[in-house]
């Protein structure tokens, strides 16, 4: 798949095709975590099945916020007291010990990234003392060669944080912005001038930070296509490496911060999809490379290279490089990817700690993977990944005749095929330029699971 060809847009073909569905950061996806299944058997198969020559990946979640964004469908705790986090702190080096124990065994942390919340919400002393706790009981790289990344709120760092990061072994940072519109920023509690962002950006640059991503969002109120247009301009002056452009799923039911929200406000079907369409082709016109499903890289970047040379894996943390890392996750609501096994810490704050004192672990649901959850992912994986896929890959792999395995999918293929979504022949299935953008239905018919649920609800629309 050549990385450069231009999305192609048929409207028609969009409206067809725009359901809701996964966004495939796993498979099976977190609607089969079943609760009822024993934390220690999950933890058990866990540790049977991990490569333990491999390299990890570690993921810390911290949950709290200072503001409310009324978009937001994180899970966070938001207070003013700062002093609310050491004692989560604490528990949460309780887990990191256990862990440590179960899965460390000397492996190289290649990958690392603290998310939230608003993980820049601990103090400096506090995000040094974190980093300790997770060099003292897991092998974090000395060289600055891994892929340690953060997410920051610019409206939480200062240039001290910023500088303590980078000293503690952080070398990505990931900026919140979603939008640069001051009537929108209003509109959904989030004031944050560009010279905010703009600063933190810089800063990071000139302490070495070597990749900068920035996130953005479309459907938020009051937005509307020239605005949008407004924001990417001043994003793109600002040249970020990374962008990720997320889609505003607006679900007040689930997500209590979104009532805030005035669903008269939000821009109209039609809207999004000509910002959508805009921010891909601004992007595109200013040399990004569309990675796929919400996010753009600068040609040089891991992310481009890795997919060019078709090394591109995809998990809980969205794209990464790191496909042959085990990722050991820690915190509340944490999602784990150990060997044969996904499974997901509590929830609930208080539910996760008293876990913790309990058990030394907050395993709370979670999947063993069988055979068939294999192969499936391992077609997703590449589809949603690069665009196309060799049958004979997955024949060689798992010693299956694909057309035999998945003749009622190939059938459902031929109606994307029809509409010009997909390429089929025996040597190959190609995502078409007017596809990709419907990627994750196209990965749907591949999904086992999707077929015996009620309802793709549970679920944000594609696009």
């Amino acid at each position: 798949m050549s990385s450069t060809d231009r999305i192609q847009w048929d409207i028609d073909l969009i409206r067809r095709y725009d359901l809701s569905g996964p966004r495939y950061t796993s498979y099976p996806t977190a609607l089969q975590f079943d609760p009822q299944r024993s934390a220690q058997s999950l933890i058990e198969t866990a540790r049977n099945t991990a490569d333990h020559s491999a390299p990890l990946s570690l993921y810390v979640h911290i949950p709290f916020c200072a503001h409310v964004c009324y978009y937001c469908a994180c899970n966070k705790v938001i207070t003013r007291r700062r002093d609310k986090a050491q004692p989560y702190l604490d528990t949460l080096y309780r887990e990191i010990e256990q862990l440590g124990q179960w899965y460390s065994e000397g492996r190289q942390v290649n990958q690392l990234h603290w998310g939230g919340g608003t993980p820049t919400f601990i103090s400096d002393a506090q995000m040094a003392e974190l980093m300790g706790e997770l060099r003292r009981h897991f092998n974090l790289r000395t060289d600055d060669g891994g892929d340690y990344s953060i997410e920051i709120d610019p409206r939480e760092a200062q240039d001290s944080t910023l500088n303590v990061l980078r000293e503690i072994g952080f070398n990505r940072v990931s900026l919140g912005v979603q939008d640069l519109d001051p009537t929108v920023q209003e509109a959904v509690n989030r004031i944050q001038p560009i010279e905010q962002t703009a600063r933190v950006l810089e800063t990071s640059r000139a302490l070495g930070f070597k990749s900068i991503n920035m996130d953005l969002i479309y459907g938020l109120p009051h937005q509307t296509l020239a605005g949008f247009e407004a924001t990417l301009d001043s994003v793109i002056a600002m040249s970020p490496d990374r962008l990720s452009v997320f889609n505003y799923a607006h679900l007040p039911d689930r997500f209590r911060s979104q009532r805030h929200i005035n669903a008269d406000d939000l821009p109209s079907p039609e809207t999004k999809l000509d910002i959508l369409q805009s921010t891909i082709d601004r992007l595109l016109d200013a040399g990004y490379v569309y990675i796929g499903m919400d996010h753009f890289a600068k040609p040089d970047d891991e992310l481009a290279l890795a997919q060019a040379t078709g090394q591109l894996h995809r998990n809980f943390q969205g794209y990464t490089t790191h496909a042959d890392c085990d990722l050991v996750a820690m915190g509340v609501s944490a999602i784990s990817q150990i060997g044969d096994v996904y499974y997901q810490n509590e929830h609930d704050i208080a539910a996760y700690s008293d876990a913790i004192a309990r058990q030394q672990h907050a395993v709370r649901r979670g999947v063993v993977l069988h055979r068939d959850d294999h192969i499936r992912r391992a077609v997703i994986t590449q589809l949603i990944c690069h665009f196309e896929l060799e049958p004979a890959q997955i024949e060689r792999a798992f010693g299956i005749d694909f057309a035999d395995y998945f003749a009622t999918e190939l059938a459902d293929l031929e109606r994307f095929a029809g509409d010009g979504l997909v390429e089929l022949s025996p040597q190959q299935i190609r995502v078409t330029p007017a596809g990709r953008l419907l990627i994750r239905r196209i990965c749907m018919a591949f999904d086992a699971y999707i077929p015996r649920e009620t309802a793709t609800k549970s679920y944000s629309r594609i696009i």
